[in-house]
């Protein structure tokens, strides 16, 4: 297992692509007076088709328009709009700003009333860009990213799963309960903490494996190197349910063989230069009180 390194800073940032919160039209005042803060620093700013549609703003682009023309992209809302602004925009490899409006999240560390002190810092170079592992998952020749997890879940609350796990090809273990949570280091705060999984260092490149309720004494999560392919092959005649980010929910039948690996391209989240991952796990979680 190894850390990622920053990702180097922006060569240019004078065209922003600003991404809203979905069905939040309470957040208008917000967007117009973040437009002013970055035209005060030269920077361009372009709006989201979606994003637009939802304030009744014209001249919206199509999220594929607005990483091609844009420097960089700003996320507005909270940690969800975040993941999904990264796995909707993963192919193009864009720098991302998340900007939070209620209290810090894990994702987004510039709380909305910050943001002109930061833009300040953000001109001045003074930030950084960290590269986050995502896990790219394969089934039925389709192919999902996912930022913090990815879960195989039972289908209904009466019965147990039991899921064939495989690590690069050799069978490692059987899994019956509720399911398995696939995590990234990013997502070990999410779904794999409230199930008593482990808490690992964001910048880690590294697979977390969390069963979900196992019917065994034995059972417990695994920490693995991002290096191997982890396939997992539902065993249960009423299939089982796929889980992408507590976003995207997909149906897949039984004997489906679900691989997981790394994926070949990383998010990269702007941040300050002065976040620090266990002030925010004290912050949210009361970590070390």
């Amino acid at each position: 297992m190894k850390l990622t390194r920053s990702a180097k800073k922006l060569e240019k940032k004078s065209k922003a692509g600003i991404i809203l919160k979905p069905d939040s039209p309470e957040i208008e005042k917000e967007y117009y007076e973040i437009v002013d803060y970055f035209k005060a620093h030269n920077i361009e700013t372009f709006v989201e088709e979606r994003s637009s549609k939802m304030l009744n703003i014209s001249g919206g682009l199509k999220l594929e328009e607005l990483c091609k023309k844009v420097d960089f992209l700003v996320s507005v809302g909270g940690d969800g709009t975040l993941l999904s602004v990264v796995r909707n925009s993963f192919e193009f490899n864009i720098p991302i700003l998340g900007i939070h409006l209620g209290t810090l999240g894990f994702l987004t560390d510039i709380v909305y009333e910050e943001l002109p002190k930061f833009l300040i810092d953000f001109m001045n170079n003074n930030y950084r860009i960290d590269n986050r592992m995502l896990v790219e998952c394969q089934v039925n020749n389709k192919s999902f990213v996912a930022f913090n997890d990815i879960v195989i879940s039972r289908k209904t609350v009466s019965s147990m799963i039991k899921i064939k796990a495989k690590i690069n090809g050799s069978s490692f273990n059987n899994y019956y309960g509720d399911g398995v949570i696939i995590s990234t280091p990013t997502g070990s705060t999410a779904y794999n903490l409230s199930v008593g999984g482990p808490v690992v260092y964001p910048l880690t490149e590294a697979f977390i494996i969390t069963p979900v309720a196992p019917h065994s004494l034995t059972q417990r999560p695994l920490v693995m190197p991002a290096d191997i392919e982890i396939e997992f092959k539902i065993k249960d005649e009423q299939g089982a349910i796929l889980l992408i980010d507590g976003q995207d929910t997909y149906e897949v039948d039984n004997e489906a063989v679900i691989k997981v690996t790394i994926a070949k391209q990383k998010a990269k989240l702007i941040h300050r230069t002065k976040r620090n991952f266990f002030e925010v796990l004290n912050d949210k979680l009361q970590w070390g009180n």
